[in-house]
């Protein structure tokens, strides 16, 4: 059974370079850095009682929509970012060009 993602509430910490959200007393996390106007998502870490639901999914959309309103180009350096791009071709125009 996967989470309904708008449920979730993902906050974002600019100055932590991070996305977090707590589901059932459980936090989820995303990591970035930024490379000029590059964020390059480092981590998404996700704990297991919580898996299975949506969490990373709704941390990496969240990393990606922010970086569009930023007009950031995106490197998905951790596995599951990368593999989150690849399913979601509707953010394939955010990829940074090597």
């Amino acid at each position: 059974m996967t989470l309904d993602p708008p449920a979730l509430d993902i906050h974002h910490d600019p100055a932590a370079l991070r996305f977090a959200t707590t589901l059932d007393g459980r936090e989820a996390e995303l990591l970035y850095s930024l490379r000029g106007t590059r964020m390059v998502i480092e981590h998404t870490g996700v704990p297991e009682a919580i898996g299975g639901r949506g969490v990373a999914a709704a941390l990496v959309r969240a990393a990606l929509e922010f970086a569009r309103t930023q007009g950031w180009q995106v490197i998905p350096a951790c596995s599951y970012s990368a593999a989150y791009v690849q399913r979601h071709p509707e953010y394939a125009d955010l990829l940074a060009t090597r």
